[in-house]
């Protein structure tokens, strides 16, 4: 390896789910001391301007994303992958990993320098801003197919409304997939009760922030969005009334269920 090269490392970067007071001094080190910046270009533009080299591109190519950075990284590019929320969760860490495990990736690929800045999670942002839903064992899960089938999706979320697990739904409805939210929640009406407590929150953490605290019987999937975060509370989640507001929700500590 040249000197150059040794001096290459890869990042990948958590922005948190939308405002800046969220961005932790890490990540903020790490995107400062970056010459290239690489990810799905609504994140590379949240990422305020400076003299970094910009490669943002479409939401479907995070092995390409993922390879292009580690070849940046391996030629002498301090390289920053930034991913909304927390890289490690449904995101953009697991891409660089998984470019890393391809048999065929190159040996020099490996001597780079690599870590991953943790970022607070949409699903953390959400139970956040609703009280403490998350207060109890929970678990996420993506309601994409584009890399799982369906079936497996669906399995998943009845086995976990079984087990009685808070449940973060990522990845709700998209263009592509306008109805599997309205599925999903008719699969878990087959097994939890209609008073469950359910959130939508949407874009939290930016400018057009919304937060809907409604139930499981309730719910319309027409309020979600590409941008919307869902969590379904468990057996013994809880409202606690406010005035002038909508409920806190919270899932006490111990289990009752």
């Amino acid at each position: 390896m040249t000197d150059h090269a040794a001096a290459g490392w890869l990042k990948v970067v958590g922005l948190g789910p939308g405002t800046e007071d969220w961005l932790t001094p890490e990540a903020s080190r790490d995107l400062a001391g970056a010459t290239d910046l690489i990810g799905y270009k609504p994140y590379v533009d949240r990422v305020p301007p400076g003299p970094q080299e910009r490669h943002a591109s479409d939401n479907r190519v995070e092995l390409d994303r993922a390879r292009h950075a580690l070849s940046l990284a391996a030629a002498g590019r301090r390289v920053a992958v930034v991913s909304g929320g927390d890289p490690g969760i449904f995101a953009m860490a697991a891409a660089v990993f998984e470019a890393l495990d391809d048999p065929a990736a190159p040996a020099e690929w490996h001597r780079v320098p690599l870590s991953v800045d943790p970022g607070i999670s949409a699903m953390q942002a959400a139970a956040a801003r609703a009280g403490a839903p998350l207060g109890h064992d929970f678990c996420a899960i993506s309601l994409s197919d584009n890399l799982k089938p369906w079936e497996v999706v669906l399995k998943r979320l009845r086995l976990a409304a079984e087990a009685d697990f808070v449940i973060a739904l990522y990845n709700p409805i998209s263009r592509a997939r306008p109805w599997q939210l309205g599925a999903a929640f008719d699969a878990l009406r087959d097994i939890r009760t209609p008073e469950t407590p359910v959130i939508l929150a949407q874009a939290v953490g930016r400018p057009d922030e919304a937060l809907t605290v409604t139930s499981l019987g309730a719910v319309d999937p027409a309020q979600a969005d590409m941008r919307t975060l869902a969590l379904i509370g468990a057996s013994h989640t809880r409202l606690v009334p406010r005035v002038g507001a909508q409920p806190w929700v919270y899932t006490p500590r111990s289990y009752k269920g």
